[in-house]
């Protein structure tokens, strides 16, 4: 096994072209680190529906250059395969460790093999990539980003020529011609030959993002913005300008990328204290909302004041402010979400007369919906461009949103104020998340696996009226790892995460209200209905 493995990292070191991890592996194999080496070399790293994501370093379980020539070489092959023998293969990557090297592999890879590549001229958000895509007419784009994983990750996300993420079976295609390349040396990686492209895509992309809003609508709400050491602020920054809106006031220590997000302890809004330093920049500011973009700018995270104090506001509520939004400016379409997002969309579509359609979790299933108007899912991810966009964009959003505030200053009224009122109309629909990280992802199997022989039949003393294994698929939706528990007015979905070592939890709770006195009440029996659930589900799958 020792010998095995030695040999292993030894021909891998053999054809690694980055000095940097090179050096890294010889000194693990030189130290004879088996335990170091066997975590690096155990398998491959798993060319899934969110491409790849992992941490840096050498070996085939981790991100590296070696890792992204295959997995270029694959999708060249798989394109190839279609017959899309010169297409355009369009490249975008944000500010992370090794981004723009992973980029410049992946267009030599797409030149040798006989395509079309052109990179985008520096790190710029992921719904610029997305709208590339479209707008130049290419068969495929990658997007080199670890979104808002920790620094020491990066990420290779993958779309076709629709404009949307994969989804299976390409994403199965593609990991088995990446399983066919068996050497390096087979993949010609030529010193030049792709385009570099100037700055016209991203001016077409801000002159569409002027489309999300209504002509002659106020544009006065005042902000303060975050790019969260990510790519979003020059974009941001520019879209408001044309838009007319006050320029955002800047997080100052959070502006400019950093690839080692030195602020924070996770580079995701949703952490716990990632707007720590926003919160603080609005107490001395005194702005209307506060907006927030992930690294790579493809989410919006929104925080608004109530009684005096600042708060996040959920991605379910932000989704049910900017469809209500929609739905007043007339907007016809499909309404789309995914099936761990509030119920409330779907209400409010039902209510405007418009089709609603629920997918699976991520924005390659609400994109493919059918007549897309507009699409959201609770992590904080909204696609109200679908035409430009055909995935989530933290740019378009943060512009809609901050023109829905500043039509309601203009009526005196506040964000929270129109969520009470859909609290009236449709009934208090409170979300929360159980989200437990794991080091060892056999906590994970074993709590699904507990959920599955013992399901519970029911939850804070709320009976639980169906629950779905939906491994077996539904009769609207393919299968997928998860499971869903309908209860007298509550709802519950737990499925392992996607693209990070977490077991997720999505509850709902739905509290008629009668009137606008009956609100604090309503949001008191929600709180503690959620709480207990919490705590049942917890005790249920032993985590």
């Amino acid at each position: 096994m020792h010998d095995d493995l030695i040999a292993r990292a030894t021909a891998w070191l053999a054809e690694d072209p980055d000095t940097e991890t090179r050096d890294e592996l010889a000194k693990l194999i030189e130290a004879g680190d088996v335990t170091e080496l066997a975590a690096r070399f155990s398998g491959t790293l798993q060319f899934g529906t969110a491409g790849l994501r992992g941490e840096l370093g050498a070996g085939p379980m981790r991100m590296n250059r070696s890792v992204v020539i295959r997995a270029a070489a694959g999708l060249a092959a798989y394109l190839k395969g279609k017959g899309q023998t010169d297409g355009l293969v369009v490249i975008g990557y944000d500010a992370r460790h090794k981004s723009a090297d992973f980029a410049r592999d992946t267009a030599a890879v797409m030149t040798g093999a006989g395509l079309r590549a052109a990179v985008l001229p520096h790190p710029l958000p992921t719904p610029v990539l997305a709208y590339a895509i479209r707008h130049l007419g290419a068969v495929a784009g990658v997007e080199v980003t670890a979104s808002h994983n920790p620094p020491r990750d990066n990420g290779y996300k993958v779309y076709l020529g629709d404009g949307s993420q994969i989804v299976p079976p390409a994403d199965a295609e593609i990991a088995a011609e990446i399983d066919a390349v068996r050497s390096l040396d087979d993949v010609p990686r030529p010193d030049s030959g792709w385009e570099t492209l100037d700055g016209a895509v991203l001016d077409a992309y801000l002159a569409r993002t002027d489309a999300v809003l209504s002509d002659g609508s106020p544009r006065t709400a005042r902000t303060v913005y975050t790019a969260m050491h990510g790519v979003g602020k020059d974009v941001l920054l520019a879209a408001f300008a044309r838009a007319g809106f006050p320029e955002p006031v800047l997080v100052a220590e959070q502006a400019e990328p950093d690839p080692d997000f030195p602020t924070v302890a996770f580079p995701n809004p949703e952490e716990p204290g990632a707007m720590d330093l926003a919160f603080a920049r609005a107490r001395e500011t005194d702005p209307d909302l506060i907006i927030a973009n992930d690294p790579d700018a493809d989410r919006c995270a929104v925080a608004v004041k109530e009684s005096g104090e600042w708060r996040m506001l959920r991605g379910d509520e932000v989704g049910a402010l900017l469809a209500a939004h929609l739905v007043r400016r007339g907007a016809q379409g499909t309404f789309a979400e995914s099936i761990v997002s509030s119920s409330l969309l779907g209400r409010i579509a039902e209510k405007a007369g418009l089709p609603y359609e629920e997918t699976l979790t991520g924005f390659k299933w609400i994109a493919r919906v059918e007549g897309l108007r507009y699409g959201y899912e609770e992590a904080l991810g909204y696609c109200v461009d679908p035409d430009g966009v055909r995935d989530k964009d933290g740019i378009t959003a943060a512009l809609l949103i901050t023109e829905l505030a500043s039509e309601l200053k203009e009526q005196g009224r506040t964000l929270p104020d129109l969520l009470d009122d859909l609290a009236v109309e449709h009934g208090l629909h409170a979300t929360d998340q159980l989200s437990v990280r794991v080091e060892d992802l056999s906590v994970i199997a074993d709590a699904m696996g507990r959920l599955r022989e013992r399901p519970p039949t029911e939850l804070a003393g709320l009976a639980i009226t169906k629950a779905e294994d939906l491994t077996r698929g539904t009769d609207r939706l393919p299968p997928t790892d998860g499971l869903r528990y309908t209860l007298d007015g509550a709802r519950v979905i737990v499925r392992p995460s996607g693209t990070e070592p977490k077991l997720k939890c999505y509850l709902e709770v739905v509290v008629p209200v009668a009137a606008h006195a009956d609100l604090p009440a309503a949001h008191a029996r929600a709180t503690a209905l959620l709480a207990t659930i919490k705590r049942d589900l917890s005790a249920a799958a032993g985590i």
